[in-house]
């Protein structure tokens, strides 16, 4: 075990990449490429807390509200489950917290023939929950594991919350490529700079702007400030889905694949220096490109009511004692310019 950033947590390398978890949380908080020294996830710019020693008097700046805790300790890759948003007002008042128990949850950590792997049963939710980090050249391979521990069959959301961040994220300059096909904005306002037109449809990457006009999100924006949340079907012909991003400045590309079948959907949500708040206080730059079973982040209850987006379902079921298997891999590379995809990585 080790520390990062003041957090307890455990790493394994190579001689082309870092990989380091914390501990509580399960967040991957960074994949380093050693001969950049760039970590391309998200570190948010306030200080960071276990969420176990989290509490409003002690951390005042995150609030008392549902996302608290979780905003306490995010960091990087981020896993919501058995939700992807925020709780019902039910909830809220018996404890569940934004994105589930998993991102707030203490994690046990085992380090073997330089893998990781790390196991938590997540009490409310009643489901267990492993995952192996295997590194292998310049790519990070993650197998999770989820287990129904009731006999009722489960409606879950199973989402990898990515988020990047500065160094690697730059305004103007950062570019991204994915294989997304049909697209929809956020169907009310998503924040105070919002500049997308609420619930429209449309095909990657053209986003239309609540003026007029569209953006390509293809290249990170580089307005003042502003913030959206559109998501994105990944395409039904292909066997495998990918985002990737480019620093051209580093020639450094950072991406994920998977299999479509786990994760049809990719979220990429926003944040420019728009949010006021604490503990944001308009400091944030970040881009979440957030892909799993659910197109939207919403509560429980508002995800199975909603029950499918683009004739495509928004949750996906958890058989009674039953266990589902993912795997997906991360990768980094050198190069010139972005590929058009990553699909040849794994």
């Amino acid at each position: 075990m080790t520390t990062y950033r003041g957090r307890r947590a455990a790493a394994i390398e190579n001689q082309h990449l870092r990989v380091t978890v914390l501990q509580e949380g399960g967040h991957i908080a960074e994949i380093l490429d050693k001969e950049t020294g760039i970590n391309p996830l998200w570190t948010p710019p306030w200080r960071s807390c276990e969420p176990s020693a989290y509490g409003p008097d002690v951390y005042a700046e995150y609030g008392a509200g549902a996302e608290s805790k979780l905003l306490g300790g995010i960091m990087g890759h981020n896993l919501c489950l058995d939700m992807f948003g925020g709780p019902s007002e039910a909830e809220a008042a018996a404890g569940i917290t934004v994105h589930g128990e998993a991102p707030v949850a203490a994690y046990e950590i085992e380090e073997a023939d330089n893998r990781l792997s790390l196991r938590a049963r997540f009490p409310v939710a009643q489901i267990g929950f492993e995952r192996r980090i295997e590194l292998q050249d310049r790519s990070v391979r993650i197998r999770e594991r989820v287990e129904n521990l009731t006999v009722c069959d489960r409606p879950i959301g199973w989402t990898q919350h990515v988020t990047l961040g500065p160094p690697f994220l730059e305004k103007r300059v950062t570019q991204f490529r994915a294989s997304a096909t049909r697209s929809k904005v956020f169907e009310s306002e998503f924040g105070v700079a919002d500049r997308l037109r609420a619930a429209a449809e449309f095909e990657w990457p053209a986003a239309p702007l609540r003026d007029g006009g569209s953006v390509d999100l293809r290249v990170l924006t580089g307005a003042a400030s502003s913030c959206a949340f559109t998501t994105h079907l990944m395409d039904p012909a292909r066997e495998r889905a990918f985002f990737a991003a480019f620093a051209p400045a580093a020639r450094l590309v950072f991406g994920y694949v998977w299999k479509r079948a786990d994760f049809p959907w990719m979220g990429i949500w926003d944040e420019n220096y728009s949010r006021p708040q604490a503990p944001w206080n308009g400091e944030t730059l970040a881009r979440g490109m957030e892909f799993g079973v659910s197109p939207i982040p919403e509560s429980r209850r508002q995800m199975i009511d909603r029950g499918k987006l683009f004739g495509v379902p928004t949750y996906r079921w958890l058989p009674a004692k039953a266990r589902l298997e993912v795997e997906y891999c991360a990768v980094m590379a050198r190069a010139d310019a972005i590929p058009e995809t990553l699909e040849h990585c794994w």
